[in-house]
């Protein structure tokens, strides 16, 4: 699949801010299944200061600086990007069992297998802990092969919580949306991967867009896709692979990928500081269009 993907973000101050510095993740990442013909970021006023690199985990990030008065920022990032299914995982792969992967985890000294090794850390917004693990336990008895039990996590969250917009925010913490079973993708995103660390387990987040379509009949309406969430697992000898559990499937051609991290923290679209503004608005639009073949 072929789409082109518009992602605006515009903050309204109050008060004028005299000088704002920013890291923003909007560019798709470059990766197996995914490429991306174009991609421009767009900031108004015009920065001073702009430049590009790419973080630890292999994302690409603009920085800029916008050192003149202004009661409005604008960030519009446009995109072209090919999505295309990977092929499906051996069945030796396939047949590692959970405990079979944790141990290869902690024999791995090199690599991509030291890599992965990070994702088995508590980090920032996911914290190991007992009661993640015992809610985790039940999908991963005894020489039960990995990859089944993260589909079975995956289904369990879709099933028993409730997506509630108005719930969570990005400080909630996770034995909150354990207790009360409600939150976004986000959340649910974060709450799989802290019942897999919890287990030794590696997992990590992933941050993009899902191709949304509207009802039969009807035109879809622009700005109405969102950003998303999901979570992605390692494999030793295929690498990583997603699991969405707001949606209960595997990502395919409908989702397309920003930048991943040890969690929504890493992966913030746009971040930064400021000086004044006082209280201020923000206002987010996103369009996944298909693009003809």
């Amino acid at each position: 699949m072929k789409y082109r993907v518009s992602h605006v973000t515009r903050y309204s101050y109050g008060e004028p801010v005299s000088l704002c510095h920013n890291l923003a993740h909007l560019k798709l990442r470059v990766q197996p299944g995914q490429s991306c013909s174009t991609s421009q970021v767009r900031i108004e006023p015009l920065p001073a200061v702009a430049r590009e690199f790419r973080d630890c985990f292999g994302n690409q990030v603009s920085y800029f600086a916008v050192q003149q008065a202004h009661r409005e920022l604008t960030v519009t990032a446009v995109s072209e990007v090919e999505v295309n299914p990977l092929p499906p995982s051996s069945e030796a792969a396939a047949a590692q069992s959970w405990e079979m992967v944790g141990e290869i985890l902690d024999q791995g000294i090199q690599g991509e297998l030291l890599e992965a090794r990070l994702f088995t850390l508590d980090s920032p917004y996911v914290k190991s802990s007992e009661a993640l693990r015992d809610y985790a336990s039940p999908s991963f008895p005894p020489e039960r092969p990995f990859l089944e039990g993260v589909s079975e996590l995956m289904t369990r969250i879709y099933s028993e919580f409730t997506y509630d917009p108005h719930f969570t925010d990005i400080a909630t913490p996770l034995d909150e949306v354990l207790a009360h079973r409600r939150g976004v993708c986000q959340d649910f995103a974060h709450f799989a991967i802290g019942c897999l660390r919890s287990l030794g387990l590696p997992a990590r987040y992933v941050s993009g867009y899902l191709e949304t379509l509207p009802p039969p009949g009807q035109p879809k309406l622009r700005g109405a896709d969102a950003s998303h969430a999901w979570f992605a697992v390692y494999v030793p000898e295929v690498g990583w692979l997603d699991f969405d559990p707001t949606n209960n499937k595997r990502p395919a051609e409908q989702h397309i990928t920003t930048a991943v991290g040890r969690d929504f923290g890493d992966v913030t679209p746009v971040k930064g500081v400021l000086y004044g503004g006082g209280e201020h608005v923000l206002h987010v639009a996103v369009d996944v269009e298909r693009l003809e073949e």
